[in-house]
């Protein structure tokens, strides 16, 4: 009852989150077992974790981040680095959306906010519109994965698994991801006979090279001095940021500082300094030295309106959240998560084709569930099935997530679909038909993250 309750809801259009819900309460009072009360009491218990805190704090910091002109940077800092290649403002679009992916944690920030920079920009350089949509839609689903991520938050509050360990499960993949982009955006090139879209200027690919040195070279350094050297840690962090701050001051750095926010939150966590929790609200913090004190593109009327956007849209997570919880609660209690379990293990006991069929069913579900929804009724069934045939669940998350992922390309419920359908004013099915080549690359990487779980373990296992 429960089941069908939950579909009839969904099938006259209302929303997950209500339809999760209701279908509880009727469910309950249709049995007479339990108090209606129950709802309300496991709604407000699935929402009441310290983890989930990070959700409104990384919301914040990512809303900061694009509304503070520190886009254009990104933009302007990849236009220089690989501007000059074949189909360049392509490649572009990858690299500014791999460093955005490490202050947004959503695919859905990632489209509005670089997406409209990336989108105008390939148009006026003769790109057509459909080619400009798909890179950018694919791009934009390395937001969740590069940590920081929302998704990751949730998933290891539903899972009870590191976040910290999630976050850095998500750096190779993430990187694998880009070069597939790349390597596509290549092809294309090669196919149309396109040229760079900048001329190639040694001093400016020399500046941006220096400047990813930088971010390279600060983290070593400080690891090296508090590691090695045993130097007091708070103190050495803070002259090295001081010591940053006076180099880009000096050397006029067009992306150095928002590029460290990455740095400095995966730093942070895997040296014990704060928590994930405390990390989102460290990522804050720094967005709002650079947008008000640093670069002065931050006001505080803007800075109200940021903060009343992340007060609705954490408001929208944390109720679907809660809603779920109750509903992945009533599933487990009527035996639902247990029936498919053993029909699962009774059809296969086999890991690899146990992930194919998981695979199939997220990128299903993602096609019409919005992926909080979808990591808070999926890991009560799938994650135990995992556990019994020896699956991480690490890897499982970082698969899950990159599922959910490219099911927000697609219709009937891909918010990155119809955030870019607005942007570059496309109708939803030209929209559908540019990102279907794009599927290539994401469908292999997921195939490749799968089946090859050293690529996702193998930082997790290093500092965890």
């Amino acid at each position: 009852m429960l089941k069908i309750t939950f579909l009839l809801f969904m099938g006259t259009g209302m929303p997950v989150a209500i339809a999760m819900a209701g279908s509880s309460l009727v469910y309950i009072l249709a049995t007479g077992n339990l108090p209606p009360f129950v709802v309300i009491h496991r709604m407000i218990s699935g929402i009441d974790s310290f983890p989930l805190l990070a959700v409104p704090f990384f919301i914040l910091a990512g809303n900061l981040m694009n509304n503070a002109g520190i886009t254009t940077r990104i933009y302007n800092f990849a236009l220089a680095l690989v501007g000059w290649m074949k189909g360049g403002l392509g490649h572009v679009n990858v690299v500014g959306s791999v460093i955005f992916a490490g202050m947004s944690g959503t695919a859905i920030a990632d489209a509005a906010g670089l997406g409209t920079i990336e989108i105008k920009a390939m148009q006026e350089h003769g790109y057509s519109t459909e080619f400009a949509v798909g890179v950018t839609a694919a791009s934009a689903t390395l937001g969740p994965i590069i940590p920081p991520s929302l998704p990751f938050v949730i998933y290891g509050m539903m899972s009870n698994v590191s976040i910290g360990a999630l976050f850095l499960a998500g750096i190779l993949p993430g990187m694998l991801m880009a070069i597939a982009m790349m390597l596509t955006v290549a092809y294309f090139a090669h196919k149309n006979g396109w040229g760079a879209d900048v001329k190639f200027s040694w001093p400016k690919v020399a500046k941006a090279l220096i400047e990813l040195s930088v971010v390279i070279a600060w983290p070593l350094a400080m690891w090296l001095l508090i590691v090695k050297a045993e130097l007091p840690p708070q103190a050495t962090v803070v002259v090295g940021l001081a010591a940053l701050f006076a180099a880009d001051k000096i050397f006029k750095f067009q992306a150095v500082l928002p590029i460290m926010t990455p740095v400095l939150l995966i730093g942070g966590m895997t040296t014990g300094v704060f928590t994930p929790t405390e990390g989102a609200i460290a990522a804050c913090l720094w967005a709002m030295v650079l947008g008000f004190a640093w670069y002065r593109t931050l006001k505080f009327k803007m800075f109200v309106k940021v903060c009343l956007d992340t007060v609705e849209t954490t408001s929208t997570v944390l109720f679907i959240v809660a809603a779920a919880s109750i509903f992945g609660w009533m599933l487990t209690a009527t035996g639902v998560t247990a029936a498919i379990g053993e029909w699962v293990l009774g059809f296969t006991k086999d890991p690899n084709m146990f992930l194919l069929m998981a695979n199939l069913l997220m990128l299903f579900v993602g096609c019409f569930l919005e992926p909080t929804a979808a990591i808070t009724i999926l890991v009560p069934i799938l994650l135990p099935i995992c556990l019994k045939l020896g699956v991480d669940p690490i890897h499982f998350g970082l698969v899950m997530v990159l599922n959910l992922m490219i099911g927000l390309l697609h219709p009937p419920m891909g918010m990155v679909l119809f955030v870019l359908a607005r942007v570059a004013k496309l109708s939803v099915e030209r929209t559908t038909m540019a990102i279907l080549p794009w599927l290539v690359p994401l469908l292999g990487s997921l195939v490749l993250i799968t089946y090859f779980p050293k690529a996702v373990l193998w930082l997790p296992k290093m500092f965890y």
